[in-house]
């Protein structure tokens, strides 16, 4: 019975069975006919997508002519003589380079980090398409991409920057046709020019300049791989703005260098302990010469308008890079002794300073985030001080020890007594410098000054400096400040003189002298820094700048003249230069590149040149658009002073040099040297003016709301330095070099006279010796003669001595 029920059950039991497996098949049989759909559906719909982009997309894409023919935006550039990039003006700033010319090191961290296999797949990875699409429909939309180099090449070019499908199949089918189209060399070189990488810059060339201010050629691994990390986001990497982040990143790339084996375990293992020194605001170029870039581009767009920033022209200029440096170091230099002889003024402002941590970082960061680097003046935030010792933090959270030497300009400020502005305590913020005496508590100078330098016999400028610093104040004393010249002035009356007759051994009465200052005015007594000492040569009033003796010879050739002379001969403005009395004191107004030009005058023989900046401008392609002409002394240019008075004069103002205001130049031993210090009423101008005969150069200082440098103040101490710092580097290896006498001119008794003005025959031996005394006339043999009988009593004055006071009188009456 067991044995027919187990017959009765067994089927039963094989139709359970069936009916599982009919189950778990009809499951299967329904996944795999989904999947099947769905595959069939992505077939068709990968085939209709296919066939629309080969139908619709294709023909809509763009012509490849902008990359086969790649001519981006070059921005305007501008070279030194030598050929030294100095600065350069566009939307985008770039640096066309071949591929052959980037570092290994540069290209192999691009590759790490954006494409890896681009050497292996055709313009498309396809693994990375897939991940990236798996993550975008994780994450519900576009949010990531997975474009290779060549697709980036694609967007960049021809493509926005949209996160949308439709901009994807674009992107895929430019790529397609860019790889068919270029090597892949090729497309690795127009990335490497073409991709934005932050602050303006397109291409890795701009930006080494601008983040490292060095050519590409010349960066780290380090730096490489800093830069790397841009084309993500340029924003979120900027080592400039974010450099904690650009920081990681860059560990990264070096990180993937490494798995990669594009560099060793060496080669990782020091740039990742490198220290990168990232450029904030200021300079990008190894030579500073903002100023004179500016007036470039001023010039170049007055003619070329908004095509000076696109169409690549490059300008070559009259600078010399290292006359260049000489004279921004020598500005610099000047500047900064000034500053300490005029003590501490406290620090630019004072924090509350939290604890350690990521919150006094936070504070640090905000208080010098508009506290720009002033070249090698940097700010920093004092962490703790006391009058032997400051520790204070820089803007790249590195500290700084400052003791000793580096205390002394701030001494003041340390003393427990300090006033409130003055004291330097925690949480101050101050400017610090690294000198080779080790870190020093500075100051950003109020004082400005410039050097201007050109070659006397071409008018090339070789050296421009506008002032202390272009980025805090953009203002350029060399051409747009109209200051007094002071006694810088004085050679160009003497020069006036001579032609009257005046000679280096007339004697000039050094005495007080009166003149009439007009109906109700009070009258004018001209005063010197010392005091008066009687008869003495010209070439010692000259020599030791005597303003009496200046003005009694610009009395006696007169001011009108002496106005018409100086404008004609030396290029000054006549409505900026006076014809009153004190002209002779430089009361007059000139710029210090108009003052440069006229003392070339003087050292390249008697011609007018004109001081030029540019010497050639190309085109991208190296087509020549213009190109300077100079004018040359002694062949093409105007002469406007008799060789014999350029001469004399610079026998006199090579005594001022040697032996007079300006014997400050005898640090340099050199004999052929002439110049003139220069100093005005109160010191609000200091000025040193002077040449060699291959090298004239103007130097100034002063407050741009003119105000007093100070009552020991004067042009020997304030510009003269200035001016000695920047000739003995520029005069290096120069040999000396005397102008050579011409005709006309004789000797007696060892000084000079125009041969048509000798003793006895038509020479002015003396002015100012008294209005009874005849004037002391010099013999033949160079010797005083014995003065005239006096006038009786009551005789009428001499018809000059009249014409004279009539003259005065009219001058100081307005007539």
């Amino acid at each position: 019975m067991s044995s027919t029920n187990r017959t009765k059950q067994e089927p039963n039991n094989s139709r359970s069975g069936n009916t599982r497996q009919n189950g778990k098949g009809s499951v299967a049989n329904a996944l795999l006919l989904t999947l099947g759909g769905l595959f069939l559906a992505g077939v068709v719909i990968g085939g209709l997508l296919l066939t629309y982009a080969l139908v619709v997309m294709t023909p809509q894409l763009p012509d490849l002519g902008a990359i086969t023919d790649y001519q981006p935006k070059v921005p305007l550039r501008i070279y030194t003589s030598d050929h030294v990039l100095i600065g350069e003006f566009g939307e985008e700033r770039r640096s066309l380079v071949k591929l052959d010319d980037i570092p290994a090191d540069m290209k192999n961290a691009v590759l790490a980090i954006e494409d890896a296999r681009f050497y292996q797949h055709g313009g498309i990875d396809v693994i990375g398409i897939l991940r990236a699409g798996l993550t975008d429909i994780m994450h519900g939309g576009a949010s990531q991409g997975a474009s290779t180099i060549t697709m980036q090449v694609a967007r960049n070019v021809f493509l926005s920057s949209e996160k949308t499908y439709s901009r994807k199949i674009y992107e895929i089918l430019l790529a397609y046709k860019i790889e068919t189209a270029l090597t892949k060399d090729q497309i690795l070189e127009v990335y490497m020019n073409q991709i934005y990488l932050g602050q303006r810059s397109f291409g890795f060339a701009a930006a080494a300049r601008t983040y490292f201010g060095k050519d590409l050629k010349d960066i780290t691994l380090a730096q490489a791989a800093m830069l790397a990390g841009l084309p993500k986001a340029p924003s979120a990497y900027n080592p400039v703005v974010n450099p904690k982040r650009a920081h990681i990143r860059q560990q990264y790339i070096l990180k993937r260098m490494l798995d990669l084996q594009f560099i060793t375990q060496q080669q990782y293992d020091q740039a990742v302990a490198e220290d990168i020194q990232v450029k904030t605001k200021g300079n990008n170029y190894s030579v500073h010469a903002e100023y004179a870039i500016e007036m470039v581009r001023q010039m170049l767009y007055a003619q070329y308008k908004d095509d000076t920033y696109t169409r690549g022209l490059n300008v070559i200029t009259t600078l010399n890079s290292a006359d260049q440096t000489a004279a921004y170091d020598a500005v610099r230099k000047g500047v900064m002794d000034y500053d300490r002889r005029h003590g501490y003024r406290g620090p630019e402002a004072t924090i509350d300073l939290p604890a350690p941590g990521d919150e006094r970082d936070q504070a640090i960061d905000d208080a010098l985030q508009d506290k720009p680097d002033n070249d090698d003046i940097l700010p920093a935030v004092v962490l703790s001080a006391d009058p032997k010792q400051v520790q204070a933090m820089l803007r790249n959270d590195s500290t700084v020890t400052i003791s000793s030497e580096g205390l002394r300009l701030a001494a003041a400020g340390l003393s427990p007594k300090a006033s409130k502005n003055l004291k330097i305590q925690k949480g101050s913020v101050i400017r610090v410098i690294n000198t080779a005496k080790g870190w020093q508590i500075t100051q950003l100078p109020q004082v400005e000054a410039t050097m201007v330098s050109m070659t006397p016999q071409s008018g090339a400028i070789r050296s421009l400096v506008g002032g202390f610093d272009f980025n805090q104040n953009k203002f350029n004393h060399v051409t747009q400040a109209w200051r007094q010249p002071g006694s810088t002035f004085k050679p160009f009356i003497y020069s006036s003189a001579l032609e009257k007759g005046f000679g280096p051994a007339t004697i000039i009465n050094d005495a007080p002298v009166s003149f009439p200052g007009g109906p109700g005015q009070p009258m004018w007594e001209p005063k010197d820094d010392d005091q008066p000492d009687g008869p003495m040569p010209m070439r010692t009033g000259l020599q030791r700048s005597k303003n009496l003796v200046s003005i009694r010879i610009l009395d006696s050739i007169g001011v009108k003249y002496a106005q018409e002379f100086v404008t004609s001969h030396f290029g000054f403005d006549v409505d900026k230069t006076p014809p009153y009395l004190p002209l002779a004191l430089g009361a007059g107004q000139v710029t210090p590149l108009q003052l440069v030009g006229a003392y070339a005058v003087l050292a390249n023989g008697g011609y007018r040149v004109n001081p030029y900046l540019i010497s050639q401008v190309t085109d991208a392609r190296g087509t020549v658009l213009s190109k300077v002409e100079p004018q040359i002394a002694g062949q093409n240019a105007t002469r406007v002073l008799d060789p014999r008075n350029s001469f004399i004069m610079t026998s006199l103002l090579q005594s001022v040099a040697q032996r007079g205001t300006g014997a400050g130049t005898n640090v340099l031993h050199r004999t052929d040297l002439a110049g003139k210090t220069g100093t005005t009423n109160d010191a609000f101008d200091g000025w040193f003016a002077g040449y060699q005969n291959s090298l004239v150069a103007v130097a100034w200082m002063g407050y741009d709301q003119p105000k007093s440098l100070g009552s020991r103040e004067f042009g020997a101490q304030l510009a003269l330095p200035i001016w000695t710092e920047y000739m003995g580097r520029a005069l290096r290896g120069v040999p000396e070099t005397q102008m050579p006498m011409p005709p006309g001119i004789s000797t007696i008794n060892g000084e000079f006279y125009f041969d048509n003005f000798t003793p006895g025959n038509g020479f002015i031996a003396s002015i100012g010796l008294g209005a009874s005394a005849a004037p002391v006339e010099i013999g033949p043999d160079g010797v005083p003669l014995p003065p005239a009988p006096a006038a009786p009593p009551g005789a009428a004055p001499t018809t000059s001595q009249e014409d004279e006071k009539q003259n005065i009188l009219k001058l100081f009456s307005g007539h």
